[in-house]
């Protein structure tokens, strides 16, 4: 088991491969509250789930190793992917996003429950800038700072292709412009506020390589779907405009 003290930055210094780093991340055990939380709901469960096994460990990121767009949102739910081992899975917004990605042709499925369900995303990876289960989904500035090692290897690793980031909620826009400002873009001081339906473009910093487009938009927690705050509609427009300036053909199934 590899020592707490350091071992995210120790860890992607260390990862050439975003499976390699997937590896690294899941033996994660540097923030002692996430890591009592994460692996006490694992072991006390929801009731509706009494007899399923929870995953219980860090939640790496989902989706292909050369994707162009990439979602970020908070962190695992406690018995959603704390539970499955997938980021977004087995809890009410994710039903939501993968939904919609597959009625934008960019999932191979509507309805996702875990590893073994076959979903396939096309182009697209699914990521947060906290990767274990924080108490009441509220994981504190630390926590999300010893995390982001992960995050700025993972859009390090995706940089050759990488072209749009969908950034879910407040947290996620700013986890997400600190994390890419260390991978290698340049972004603009101060940083743009958070807003649904923003839009900001990165230039690479040395002037190398791709730029990329950072969207912002409402999380898709229930609570803001159930008061209106995010309807599907709005949900799918910017997931759309953000595949469009990935380079991905979107297909809208049903006509």
């Amino acid at each position: 088991m590899p020592t707490a003290e350091g071992y995210p930055a120790r860890a992607v210094a260390q990862a050439r491969t975003l499976a390699d780093m997937d590896a690294r991340l899941v033996e994660c055990r540097a923030c002692p509250r996430l890591v009592a939380w994460r692996e006490a709901t694992a072991l006390e469960k929801r009731a509706a789930f009494r007899d399923r096994e929870y995953w219980g460990r860090p939640v790496p990121g989902f989706g292909p190793a050369d994707a162009t767009l990439l979602i970020t949102g908070l962190a695992p739910a406690a018995h959603g992917a704390n539970r499955t081992g997938r980021m977004f899975t087995g809890d009410r917004a994710g039903d939501l996003l993968f939904a919609t990605l597959y009625e934008l042709g960019l999932a191979s499925r509507a309805t996702v429950t875990g590893p073994d369900d076959g979903l396939e995303l096309t182009g697209v990876r699914v990521t947060a800038p906290v990767h274990c289960a924080p108490p009441d989904n509220r994981p504190t500035p630390g926590e999300r700072d010893t995390c982001r090692p992960w995050l700025t290897r993972e859009t390090q690793l995706l940089r050759p292709t990488l072209r749009a980031v969908v950034a879910l909620g407040a947290f996620g826009w700013q986890a997400a412009l600190a994390a890419l400002g260390e991978a290698g873009w340049s972004v603009p001081r101060p940083r743009p506020a958070f807003g649904h339906g923003a839009r900001v473009p990165l230039p690479t910093a040395d002037g190398s390589g791709a730029p990329l487009t950072v969207f912002g938009c409402y999380h898709v927690s229930q609570r803001n779907v159930f008061t209106g705050r995010l309807t599907p509609e709005m949900l799918s427009r910017v997931l759309a405009e953000a595949a469009h300036a990935a380079g991905l053909p979107v297909e809208r199934r049903g006509g």
